[in-house]
């Protein structure tokens, strides 16, 4: 994650959420439509008292219940705080809430994000990312497509629920993990419009806009989208980030419930950086590597934007089968969304029903890299040499003693669709006491084509040009720079139903309140997996170039497994004061197989188990207009933990899995104190141990990839000028040390970043703000080389991914 941007996570952020303190403030009788955001620059006075924060993710109650009187931890942020915030993606604002971990330094899409202490490879299988409370996509995470890849914030979304643990594995998908909720505006009975522009210092220049209204006394409309054209966080030398969406709802309401129907489109195209080249040195430091800038450069350039890579053997001497790629498309998504919410009070039972439908495509065409830098002597020395490396453009030659590197040009492509659907009926058995009944039903269907290897040989350098390599004897060692062909390739179909059912229970008696719930679930899956060979389909030799290369053949193996899974929750808040409440939580759930399960496990499908987890949680809840704490100790405890990569093995890519467990303790904290009127110092954070059990080798382990110790401190000061209100704040973060890899012999080391960032707001119609991320530029690692197994350092080079470097945002609002 970049946590060089949480600058921005301004006064509000922590006074409001379980951040700080409620992050927007509303009656549980207000609709969302009516509700206009407290003041989130301005402090209460020491004797004044915000309004309630109410939630509804993870709750059975429809109008939702007061955040400080949820017996689990869950965070907010309204419209307003998020934009104060200018993240550089859906995962980058996670960068807010305690006890999350993300890895957003591959730019807009493709991050990895961590739970505390939730062991995975990567990507975010313990995240789910909802509108309206359904999930986009029903999988938690796919290789190569995670929840946060397929949705853009935009100032369509009114606020911002993210749940963690608690209730999680009731409701919706079942997902134990985090759930993040994005709720979007609605229409409104006066007509109003908001225009946005915003201008980034790498080239960013985006505009927003919303438009709501009514269409009758009963019914309104909100349409509102962006586009955005940007240079990218990192020198590509094309265009990084190109696209944008346009999102529309529909609400009518009726004397007893309501109804809203929503559609989005989602046309976006993101460079997707991966790890690159560093110098290590004898203490574990990391160094940019002379002339190539990690913060800023990338290996990725005009020359290799457009490639051809093979995806088949030659036929009957004919040619090899090829396939363009194009590295500007990187990782992007091309996503139609429709959806519904609907809510009714029938008097002898309420009725909730969130459907949501999904479909498109989201492919990644990157350069991945696996090996460390080799100087043109050592390439060649290792290929058998001597010999000759040129530059593919000019033929002329390098120097013995000049840096290359290879990297592999991937191919992934995904089209998915998604259709879910959750319903709740409740009813009051008795008085403060409320039964709720839920099914949810998912369907999923998922076609993967991957093309991966095709290695190419590399200057390195700024946007590296292509080498060509021969030996003195009449060896080729490289065609057109590619020195392998594919090492790994996908064609796939899958498809999977998932069933549960549940039934949850709230009771409230005196200044207790206590609730459960029970889900059984089953999952279905199948697939249809074409079988790969390597080498030639004719029995030819094959050239230097492309030794083990791995094509797909035309024969097929198909797969199926079905899994019933029993989940369950409960726990109890008691509210010593109306400010001050306590709460404990337990919960046993499950992370269910999903696709990639099956992938190159065919033939050991009993091996495949939901990956269960147990969860405790304790904590304390407190917030006045002078200070705000929340506090949640946990636990959780992993059983059948099924870990799949795509390693670099002998020079070639390989599936490899690993089994296990693990177990995470740890304190989330959040809080703020405003001694003075506008003046507040908020705080947020995690500390946490996390070990592997039952792992082999690894048992003893630190959990890889998320630190023990994360905190980030932020100031602010808001007062009047002639001008209208302005805003001082900046952010503080530490981050602790990481392990790369669960062999824990890639450490990452710990950082410190600052942002600092001022805004004013004019009058009710105009405001401007600006934001410094990584005022001092810092170098730092959020990943390792994770194609590698153990060790990553050769002769003093690491690959890894860095944060972006120091860069600035302004944006200006008006509203009609």
């Amino acid at each position: 994650m970049t946590h060089a941007k949480t600058a921005t996570a301004l006064i509000a952020l922590l006074s409001g959420t379980a951040l700080a303190t409620p992050a927007f403030a509303q009656d549980a009788a207000t609709t969302p439509a009516q509700t206009q955001p407290a003041p989130a620059a301005e402090a209460a006075p020491p004797a004044q008292t915000t309004a309630p924060d109410i939630i509804v993710t993870g709750t059975a109650d429809r109008a939702g219940i007061r955040k400080l009187d949820a017996s689990f931890s869950i965070s907010s942020a309204n419209a307003e705080q998020i934009r104060q915030v200018q993240p550089t993606s859906t995962a980058d604002l996670l960068k807010i809430v305690p006890g999350v971990w993300t890895e957003s330094s591959g730019g807009v899409t493709g991050a990895n994000v961590f739970i505390r202490g939730f062991p995975s490879t990567g990507d975010a299988p313990f995240l789910t990312v909802e509108m309206n409370g359904s999930p986009i996509i029903a999988p938690s995470s796919l290789s190569f497509l995670e929840d946060s890849s397929v949705f853009r914030i935009d100032d369509t979304v009114e606020r911002v629920e993210v749940l963690r643990g608690g209730p999680s594995p009731i409701f919706a998908n079942g997902q134990p993990g985090a759930t993040v909720n994005f709720i979007l505006k609605k229409g409104t009975q006066t007509p109003h419009l908001s225009l946005r522009a915003t201008y980034g210092t790498e080239g960013q220049y985006r505009g927003d806009f919303v438009a709501q209204g009514p269409i009758d006394e009963n019914t309104t409309y909100m349409i509102g989208g962006f586009y955005r054209y940007s240079k990218g966080l990192r020198h590509t030398g094309f265009t990084g980030d190109l696209g944008g969406q346009i999102t529309a709802n529909l609400t009518h309401k009726f004397a007893d419930g309501e109804v809203s129907v929503y559609g989005r489109y989602l046309d976006d195209k993101n460079a997707f950086y991966t790890p690159m080249p560093l110098v290590e040195d004898a203490k574990g430091k990391f160094h940019t590597f002379p002339g190539f800038d990690a913060r800023d450069d990338t290996l990725v350039g005009k020359e290799i934007e457009h490639t051809q890579i093979e995806v088949g053997p030659s036929v009957a001497g004919g040619p090899t089968q090829k396939s363009s790629v194009d590295l500007s498309n990187g990782r992007g998504a091309k996503i139609y969304t429709f959806g519904s919410t609907f809510n009714y009070d029938f008097g002898a039972f309420q009725v909730q029903n969130n459907m949501n439908f999904s479909k498109g495509d989201a492919n990644t065409f990157a350069l991945f890299t696996g090996s460390n830098p080799q100087t043109v002597s050592e390439y060649l020395d290792a290929a058998g040499g001597p010999g000759t490396v040129t530059y593919a453009d000019s033929g002329a030659a390098l120097s013995p003693d000049q840096e290359t590197i290879q990297g592999g040009i991937w191919a992934v492509r995904k089209h998915i669709r998604s259709f879910t659907d959750e319903l709740k009926l409740s009813k009051e058995i008795f008085e403060g006491n409320t039964l709720t009944l839920g099914g949810y039903y998912a369907n999923v269907h998922d076609h993967d084509q991957w093309n991966l290897g095709n290695n190419i040989l590399l200057a390195l350098e700024p946007q590296a040009r292509v080498l060509n390599a021969s030996l003195d004897n009449g060896t080729i060692l490289t065609r057109d720079g590619f020195t392998s062909g594919n090492s790994y390739d996908v064609n796939a179909r899958y498809r999977s139903n998932n069933i549960a059912g549940y039934v949850t229970d709230e009771w409230k008696i005196g200044a207790f309140r206590l609730d459960g719930g029970v889900r059984v679930e089953r999952t279905k899956l199948h697939t249809v997996f074409e079988n790969s060979s390597t080498g030639d389909l004719d029995g030819n030799p094959l050239t230097a170039y492309n030794n083990n290369a791995t094509y797909l053949n035309g024969t097929y193996t198909t797969a199926s497994y079905h899994k019933t899974q029993v989940s369950w929750t409960a726990g109890a808040l008691y509210s010593i004061t109306p400010n001050l409440n306590v709460f404990v939580r337990a919960n046993s759930g499950a992370l269910l197989p999903q696709f990639d399960d099956l992938r190159g496990n065919l033939g050991s499908l009993e091996d495949i188990k939901p990956q269960k987890v147990k969860q405790y949680e304790v904590g304390v809840k407190t917030s006045t207009g002078l200070y705000d704490l929340y506090l949640t100790g946990f636990y959780n405890r992993f059983h059948n933990l099924f870990f799949q990569d795509i390693q670099v093995i002998d020079g070639v890519e390989q599936n490899v899995t690993a089994f296990g467990g693990s177990r995470a303790y740890g304190l989330e904290f959040d809080g703020a104190v405003r001694p003075v009127r506008g003046f507040q110092v908020a705080a947020h954070g995690v500390i946490q141990n996390g070990k592997f059990k039952d792992f082999g080798d690894n048992t003893g382990n630190d959990v890889n990839r998320q630190p023990r110790f994360l905190a980030a401190v932020t100031p602010s000061y808001t007062f009047d000028t002639d001008w209208g209100r302005a805003r001082l704040f900046g952010t503080y973060t530490h981050v602790g040390d990481r392990y790369a890899d669960r062999e824990n012999q890639q450490k990452l080391g710990s950082y410190d970043t600052l942002d600092l960032g001022a805004s004013i707001d004019i009058n009710d119609s105009f405001s401007i703000q600006a934001t410094v991320e990584n005022v001092t530029n810092t170098l730092a690692l959020t990943e390792g080389n994770i194609r590698t197994v153990g060790s990553a350092n050769t002769n003093g080079y690491f690959l890894g991914r860095p944060i972006f470097g120091r860069h600035a945002t302004i944006t200006a609002a008006v509203k009609f």
